[in-house]
């Protein structure tokens, strides 16, 4: 009863759409914290490179989902410091991963080809859930952009590893894997971008918008 209590308390100087927002925003960060957990445990079972960047990448938009909940019904510049966080903790995790990917490349590890398409198209079709929780918020705030920004690259990431899966078991080779694994590097670095961007215009529009026009 508490813990209900809190929860109305929370949302009682939120306006029924950031209320909405906040909702969606908690189903789509528990849905991607069980994603990394499931994706980790196969990717490491099955040693995929590719499997292990998803579960990372999916870890990493949960921490993003949990920014843009606290972001919620908060100023457009703190909306514009958690879409930056968000941007700067992508590019982190790409660096990461592309250490990880050339450490496994030297490794020459076997991947499980099977384990890797059917983990990654149950994968996609989790994200395409979530996008369609997101869909009415991808033109808002910056940090929901963010958040439907990190989804919508999720996907076509588990697309690709799906098809690397496919590629693994016709040519007998972790090569694929690895590739796909660069490309997950490839598309972290292009969102964190592209989120850092997002969020510089952000705080230049409301910048402008304070001083507004000189007399």
């Amino acid at each position: 009863m508490s813990n209900e209590r809190e929860s109305s308390e929370d949302n009682s100087d939120l306006d029924p759409s950031d209320v909405a927002q906040r909702r969606t925003l908690i189903k789509v960060l528990f849905i991607n914290l069980a994603q990394a957990i499931v994706v980790g445990v196969v990717g490491a079972l099955a040693d995929s490179t590719s499997l292990m960047g998803a579960a990372l990448d999916s870890f990493a938009d949960g921490i993003v989902y949990g920014l843009s909940i606290y972001a919620v019904g908060h100023t457009v510049i703190a909306k514009a410091r958690v879409a930056r966080l968000s941007g700067t903790f992508l590019i982190l995790l790409a660096v990461g991963l592309l250490i990880e990917v050339l450490r496994r490349f030297f490794a020459a590890g076997e991947p499980i080809g099977l384990a890797m398409i059917i983990v990654a198209l149950a994968n996609a079709a989790t994200n395409l859930f979530c996008l369609r929780l997101l869909r009415s918020y991808q033109n808002e705030d910056v940090h929901l952009r963010a958040s439907w920004i990190f989804t919508t690259n999720d996907m076509y990431v588990n697309l690709g590893i799906a098809a690397s899966g496919v590629a693994v078991i016709l040519f007998q080779s972790s090569l694929p894997d690895l590739l796909i694994g660069l490309v997950v590097v490839a598309i972290a670095f292009k969102g964190g971008w592209e989120i850092l961007g997002q969020a510089r215009d952000a705080r230049r529009s409301e910048a402008s918008t304070v001083s507004g026009p000189r007399s």
